[in-house]
């Protein structure tokens, strides 16, 4: 009885010990982060000292809904009901850990680690994260059509690029033919077509994954939309969430954490290339990147801390 309470005693410690090494872990990132990175953090800082303040509380108020909207989507992937709070709370880490690891792949451990959690298998789990993101590109697509609906002209394709989406969707499809060919592959996708069709069977959990997939998009381009009005940028809105769309699909080719370098520099080229004068879109550019990655990131890792020590991830 004694050693049995002395085992438990030590797993509990051991526990402790390496919840406690990962949250130390996770502060020391942050710090090296904001260090490696502070000029660009002086630098915005500076350049928007002089920006409208009400154009920039309403980008702050979009940056803040974009984990509002992730929450919803995230709950629309998966059929039972999850808690609000922790799931609110769990968008807001991940956003962070997005930006430690390239590809997604910190934002998509956490929700998986968060769902397993909740009681989901880790199949169910890494399903319903890949549903929010098919979703969410899906969203994206959808919007950039409209835009570009709307602005006709302001974006160039490259020449022959028909042809190179048509051996990218001969090539997708070859392989999830074979996928399906391989027992294994067919189990595993006989079931993601079943939790989809789970999901898709119930209304509100449909509109959840879609409404917040788009307004999570849309959110993002209001964020950029608010900080060229603060900066004071000639750029008319449906252009500026056109560009917003293009050059983070763009960025997406190049997948560096939370599109650090790739992203700022696709943003920047894109409101050049539509016009705006170079200063006013480095601004721009630093302003959203302010409000959607540096401002949020020490918070963010620190409730990923709290979340991991309390036992939610």
């Amino acid at each position: 009885m004694t050693s049995e309470r002395i085992s438990v005693g030590a797993g509990r410690g051991s526990g402790t010990y390496w919840r406690t090494a990962l949250t130390l872990a996770v502060l020391v990132a942050a710090v090296w982060l904001a260090h490696r990175h502070w000029p660009v953090l002086h630098t915005g800082a500076v350049r928007l000292a002089g920006a409208d303040r009400r154009w920039l509380l309403a980008a702050a108020v979009a940056a803040s809904g974009t984990w509002l909207c992730a929450a919803v989507a995230q709950q629309g992937s998966v059929v039972p009901r999850l808690p609000p709070g922790p799931l609110v709370a769990a968008q807001f880490a991940a956003s962070a850990a997005n930006h430690l690891l390239p590809a997604g792949l910190g934002a998509g451990a956490v929700n998986v680690r968060f769902l397993m959690r909740r009681g989901l298998t880790a199949g169910h789990a890494a399903t319903a994260v890949a549903v929010k993101a098919t979703a969410g590109a899906v969203a994206r697509v959808g919007l950039l059509a409209v835009f570009a609906a709307a602005c006709p002209g302001l974006l160039r394709l490259p020449s022959g690029w028909g042809g190179w989406a048509a051996v990218a969707a001969v090539a997708v499809g070859a392989v999830l033919l074979a996928a399906a060919r391989h027992p294994r592959c067919r189990a595993a996708l006989t079931t993601v077509w079943a939790d989809v069709k789970a999901v898709h069977a119930l209304p509100r959990r449909a509109l959840a994954l879609w409404g917040g997939s788009l307004a999570f998009a849309a959110l993002h381009a209001c964020v950029l939309i608010s900080v060229t009005r603060a900066v004071g940028l000639p750029l008319p809105a449906p252009e500026v969430a056109l560009l917003y769309l293009a050059a983070s699909g763009a960025a997406a080719l190049l997948p560096t954490p939370g599109g650090i370098g790739s992203l700022d520099a696709a943003l920047g080229l894109a409101l050049v290339t539509a016009g705006a004068p170079a200063e006013g879109a480095a601004s721009a550019v630093l302003g959203y990147r302010l409000w959607t990655l540096w401002l949020p990131l020490l918070p963010g890792l620190l409730v990923l801390g709290v979340l991991v020590r309390r036992r939610s991830l």
